[in-house]
């Protein structure tokens, strides 16, 4: 893995041999990104298995529930966590009824977890063609947080994919990223690709974006997604909500770019979507600086919920549903 802690200044590959220390660069944010989060906990149960030494099947599921908890329980808002754990596990349960070797099972979780990073990168590459048909040549896009590379398998990502589609098309863009406070993701890692992408961006703070949009300097905004309510509501990257509000107030379309795999269609609204609660840190300090008093109260949630309403479209690789998302939603899933 690629560290993104370090980035834009050093870059480090860490080799990560068990699921333990996956499950660590989850929690870490040694990777970060709802698809690249899901391509992850798939990997990391396919290496716990790898590395499993019992002789009994049933001790094999037994440690593979164990390894999957592990999962679950580091990043509780991106869905693709948990749905590509349970894709897994019914490979698993298949294989087992198939009365697969303990041999055979390896490499069948092994491949599994290969698929569902080669199918994300297929599915970015089709979302980067949808959504690069919704801008105009010429535009300048926002964008909050970091939906790149990054965040998926790689190439394209998502929000970030939908730029580059735009560029790919032989349109003209450019972009405004948000530095996207605490965590930086915009300022270290969305710069960071469109500059190596040779894309033009304009780093601003948080609290410029509803002045660019009023000046006239934005002609959309797209953001990425690390869960999508069935009814269309959106939690993405904290102070999204803040940017929807604004886009709304400007007249400005806000689109979501996200996969199939970040829908959860068994939460009826964002009211359901869990909302990590990160260190205290995060606020207080940047890397080792405080800026901040001891004793100071610190709240951090890392996510926010967009009301769907504020959303004019969600890019996926199936195509663009629009309003009313409860339908549009739903159909995607059915073709």
């Amino acid at each position: 893995m690629l560290d993104q802690r370090l980035l834009p200044t050093e870059e480090k590959w860490l080799l990560l041999r068990s699921h333990n220390e996956v499950a660590s660069a989850i929690r870490d944010m040694v990777v970060r990104g709802a698809p690249a989060i899901g391509i992850s906990a798939a990997y990391g149960l396919a290496l716990g298995m790898k590395n499993f030494v019992g002789t009994s099947i049933l001790d094999m599921e037994d440690e593979f529930e164990y390894i999957a908890d592990i999962l679950r329980q580091t990043r509780p808002t991106a869905v693709n966590l948990f749905w590509a754990i349970e894709r897994m596990r019914v490979v698993f349960q298949r294989s087992k009824s198939e009365e697969k070797s303990i041999s055979e099972i390896k490499i069948i979780l092994i491949e599994e977890a290969k698929r569902i990073h080669d199918e994300d990168i297929k599915a970015q590459e089709k979302i980067a063609e949808h959504g690069g048909n919704l801008i105009s040549d010429g535009a300048t896009i926002l964008t909050h947080c970091n939906a790149g590379a990054l965040a998926t398998g790689g190439v394209w990502g998502t929000a970030l994919g939908v730029i580059r589609g735009a560029k790919k098309q032989g349109k003209s863009v450019a972009v405004i990223a948000d530095e996207t406070r605490p965590y930086l993701q915009g300022a270290r890692l969305t710069a960071w690709e469109l500059v190596k992408d040779d894309i033009p961006v304009t780093l601003i703070t948080d609290n410029m974006a509803g002045y660019m949009m009023r000046t006239g300097r934005v002609q959309a905004v797209v953001v990425g997604a690390d869960r999508i309510a069935a009814n269309g509501d959106t939690a993405n990257k904290i102070g999204t909500y803040t940017v929807a509000v604004l886009a709304r107030e400007n007249k400005i379309p806000f689109y979501v770019a996200a996969p199939l795999s970040t829908i959860d269609m068994n939460c009826p609204t964002g009211d359901h979507i869990p909302i990590e609660e990160r260190s205290s840190r995060e606020i207080t300090h940047i890397k080792d600086i405080q800026i901040a008093p001891e004793g100071v109260n610190i709240a951090n949630p890392a996510f926010d919920v967009t009301p769907n309403d504020y959303i004019s479209a969600i890019i996926t690789e199936r195509g663009v549903a629009r309003p009313p998302y409860t339908e549009s939603l739903k159909r995607l899933f059915e073709l």
